[in-house]
């Protein structure tokens, strides 16, 4: 079989001629309490130590080397048993993806496929037991690789462990799917596969791990490793016996699959294979079945690779790691100034999330003022509960929480509260003339350097700053609610700001961990202006005639995250007729203003639905409240106009600069408005489904891009 096996991974390797290699390299020890002979094989990608370890066809080759020495060893009974671990802090993170996506034919893909599950099951087929030692980050193929082993151990500074394959379009295809459910029960390996990598690709740290029963022993990270070396011997000599969980097969497993189903139904609404694939698999490996599940596994890993969800989850998984990181016109950072004192304009909800995001990434002082202390003490309350939380939580120990809660202040005095800030942001009501009356009371008080940021979502950063006798140091700093979960950071250039302000901004966000995108100074700038067409058009579809339900479902199998309606009800009814409003304003012929919002919204309405039993549906009141036209649309009349609307839309705010290139706004919708990974971004999408060419006589992203292979 390892002649086989080497021949196959041997042809895959041609297909993949940028491989950053992993080596497999072997070493003996004799293990404490003259437990035996112990064979180690530690994965290394060698002289590149910036990238974390990968699996590609030779990197695969060198592991099935490594497999066939120990093999021997073990038949001659020169060791005891072998173990697998990883570079510090890495032990290895799944699939070469760059490879992956260059895969033209379903046989190639099928071989890689084959090629991994060749090597890894070989773990545990050896005349010894094997042991896996996670001691680093573990995702995809290598949390596999471990899952082949007789037993595993996990490091308490393990800072993530996933099978993220179904967020990217793919299922675990290297045993995951067949093995996890068959070592933990249907239910847990359901969370993982599925509830966590639909929820945004969520991790798991290492005791999570252990807790799971996916680990059977947890070690501190500092002597990990020997720790990991002492317990494999007490496991080898007898002394400690590993004891697992009987595995529900009756009824908690249907039931597992079913709650599966219901959570892929909710996050995809049917329209991404991946889940439902990933769900088959554990279904049938309820028999324990393995190799009938890793065959099922090669054949649903090549019909995605071949599918356009693999190749726009790849596409959406580069702009997240790698455009985010290198923000498209940010000027030298070199020119950004120091930050050590950050004022906060306002003591409402919005300001003190903000308050506390600061204070948490920053851990500088943080001062808030707002119109009177009742409103200030509120706000500076807030942050200390939220502090009090993570020290339930024990997210942070008690030192640490005295010391933030003492870095927060209040004051009503903006001279005195801003006298020595470096950074001042402003969260207050969405108004103009507000806004800058508030900069023009804040610059009077504040330092020469300070930056001037403002919160505001859709009115003009220009505008705001053009009284101000140094308009250059006012920058646009737009969060996107909830302000601890979203990534997405819109810094906008006004007119006159200059490089040092906006390198600033941009310093600021790296150390808040957001996801800066640099935008021009346009009404609502990126997610608002889209999402406002976006809904605006629904709006019309039900203003004109269409019912609710059905212009609700004419967009279902895009696969957000949420309909329409439910995502107006989150940001709020009165919120969304304000940014319709000032579009409107700047853009007459294309952003209408609905009189039923108006109307929901003047009756205090919070939104179109109620809930019963947790299913939205029309308020009876809002519904009284609705005046329609006779024009009714069909569900697929609904999403062509929608998607027309948006289409024009982004190629009128390319056409103006509003951002450097598409990918910014593909950037700004997943990491800003939750658009699904498995779609690629908007722009991706509307090119594949040919709207880009029917609106705009163009795509928006070169020939090839998140594209379906032929």
């Amino acid at each position: 079989m390892s002649t086989t096996t080497a021949e196959l991974l041997k042809g895959a390797a041609e297909l993949f001629p940028d491989e950053v290699v992993t080596q497999a390299h072997v070493r003996h020890l004799d293990l404490p309490g003259a437990a035996g002979r112990f064979a180690l094989i530690t994965l290394d990608n060698g002289f590149d130590h910036t990238k974390p370890t990968t699996f590609g066809p030779a990197s695969l080759a060198n592991l099935n080397a490594a497999i066939d020495q120990v093999e021997k060893e073990a038949a001659e009974g020169g060791i005891v048993g072998v173990g697998i671990t990883g570079k510090p802090f890495i032990f290895a993170v799944g699939a070469d993806l760059k490879g992956v996506e260059l895969l033209k034919h379903h046989e190639d893909a099928l071989a890689i496929g084959k090629g991994g599950h060749e090597v890894f099951k070989r773990l545990s087929g050896l005349a010894v037991p094997t042991f896996a030692y996670y001691n680093g980050a573990a995702m995809g193929g290598g949390v596999e690789v471990g899952l082949h082993c007789t037993y595993r151990t996990v490091s308490k500074a393990l800072p993530a462990f996933s099978l993220p394959e179904v967020f990217l379009g793919l299922v675990p295809g290297w045993g995951g799917c067949a093995l996890l459910p068959n070592l933990i029960g249907a239910d847990k390996a359901v969370s993982v596969i599925i509830e966590n990598s639909l929820n945004q690709n969520r991790q798991l740290k290492g005791k999570q791990v252990f807790e799971l029963g996916i680990a059977d022993a947890l070690f501190e990270g500092a002597d990990f490793l020997e720790q990991s070396l002492i317990w494999t011997a007490s496991v080898l000599t007898g002394s400690l016996t590993v004891e697992r969980p009987e595995i529900d097969r009756a009824e908690g497993w249907d039931a597992a699959v079913a709650r599966g189903r219901a959570i892929a139904d909710s996050k995809v609404h049917g329209a991404a294979p991946a889940a439902y694939r990933a769900l088959e698999i554990i279904a049938a490996a309820k028999d324990g079945n393995l190799q009938q599940g890793f065959d099922a596994e090669d054949t649903a890993l090549a019909d995605l690779i071949m599918g356009g969800e693999l190749r726009s989850g790849i596409y959406s998984f580069n702009l997240v790691q790698k455009r985010a990181k290198r923000p498209a016109g940010a000027p030298d950072k070199n020119l950004a100034r120091p930050v050590t004192k950050v004022g906060v304009v306002g003591a409402g909800l919005m300001a003190s999330q903000l308050a506390l995001l600061f204070l948490r990434r920053l851990e500088v002082p943080v001062v808030l003022t707002d119109i009177d202390q009742a409103r200030v003490d509120k706000g500076v309350g807030y942050v200390h509960e939220e502090i009090d939380k993570l020290l339930l939580k024990g997210r942070v120990n008690q030192d640490k929480a005295n010391r933030l809660k003492g870095l927060v202040s209040g004051v009503l005095d903006k001279a005195e509260g801003f006298s020595d800030a470096d950074f001042i942001i402003e969260a207050v009501f969405e108004e103009i003339g507000v806004k800058q009356q508030v900069f023009a009371e804040v610059e009077a008080v504040a330092p020469a350097h300070a930056i001037l940021a403002t919160n505001t979502s859709s009115l003009s950063v220009s505008e705001m700053a053009s009284k101000l006798k140094h308009p250059e140091r006012v920058v646009g700093f737009h969060f996107f609610n909830p302000v601890a979960i979203l990534p997405l950071l819109e810094i906008v250039r006004g007119e006159q700001t200059d490089d040092a302000s906006l390198a600033t901004a941009f310093g600021v966000a790296k150390k808040l961990k957001k996801t800066a995108v640099l935008v021009k100074d346009a009404p609502a700038f990126v997610v608002n202006r889209i999402l406002t067409r976006f809904m605006g058009e629904i709006q019309n579809v039900i203003d004109e005639g269409t019912p609710v339900e059905v212009a609700e479902k004419g967009v279902e199998p895009l696969g957000l995250p949420m309909s329409p309606l439910v995502l107006l009800e989150l940001v709020g009814p009165a919120i969304g007729l304000h940014v319709s409003e000032t579009l409107n304003r700047a853009f007459p012929e294309r952003f209408t203003v609905s009189p039923n919002l108006a109307a929901v919204v003047k009756a205090g309405k919070r939104g179109f639905y109620v809930y019963d039993s947790g299913k939205p549906e029309l308020d009876p009141e809002v519904a009284a409240l609705l005046k329609q036209g006779d024009t009714v649309l069909t569900e697929e009349q609904v999403r062509d106009r929608v998607l027309d609307a948006v289409a024009q839309e982004i190629g009128l705010m390319l056409d103006e600069g509003v951002v450097a290139e598409a990918q910014d706004i593909d950037l700004c919708l997943i990491t800003g408005a939750g658009w699904p990974f498995h779609l690629g971004g908007i722009t991706p999408y509307l090119d594949r489904e040919g709207i880009s060419e029917r609106v705009n006589g163009k795509r928006f992203l070169a020939q090839g891009v998140a594209s379906v292979p032929a």
